[in-house]
This record gives structure tokens, sequence and C-alpha cells, in this order.
């Protein structure tokens, strides 16, 4: 398994943890998941976007149109309760497995 099998199994609850802090738009949201990670895991604006919008169908994410004087407007995505709860949902299950894991091949011992 390469890291880009991970990251598509991961993809929502990396946009949903982003987006618990503070309401960001897509290219934002991009930028921040290479530069967090080291450039190990790389969403492209292209398929960032549809991502937000079916969690928006979800109602995980609400997004809104915002226009500055002097730029373009842009659509900035918050965290919904429900998208919180489902962030914590992943949260869990994703240590639950990470926590076999350990347990089955001895990784948190290396």
């Amino acid at each position: 398994m390469v890291v880009a099998d991970l990251q598509k199994g991961s993809a929502g609850m990396i946009v949903l943890a982003l987006l618990e802090g503070r309401p960001r738009h897509g290219y934002e949201l991009a930028k921040l998941i290479e530069s967090q990670s080291d450039s190990k895991l790389q969403f492209h604006v292209a398929s960032l976007y549809p991502m937000l919008y079916r969690l928006e169908r979800k109602g995980l994410v609400e997004g809104r149109w915002v226009e500055k004087a002097g730029e373009r407007r842009r659509r900035f995505y918050r965290l919904t309760p429900a998208g919180r709860r489902a962030l914590a949902d992943q949260r869990r299950t994703w240590r639950e497995f990470v926590a076999a894991l350990n347990r089955l091949t001895g990784f948190s011992h290396a």
C-alpha cells in the first residue's frame, strides 16, 4: 500500500480536521495539507472541491461565498455540528485501527 492509497481512505477526515479550527477555502486546504505533511500528501484542488461538495451535501461542512475588495470571491467551508461528530467518530476509528496495527506488527516498538 502506498501513501496515495492511505490518503484516499483518510481524505475526508483530513479535510474535516483542518476545518475544525476555522473556516477555510479549498486552495488554502490544499496548501495546508501539503505543507503540514512535509509534502507527503498532496491534494489537487481539482479533486478537493468535489470532496468538499460531497461533504457539504452530507451536512458535514457548510460553504459560503466571501468577497473581499481587490480579490476574487472564494467559497469558505466550515465544520457543522454533524461534521464535528463525524470527525470524532473517524478519529476514534483510526485510533483503534492504529492500535490494532501496532499490536499485530510491533510497529510501536520500532
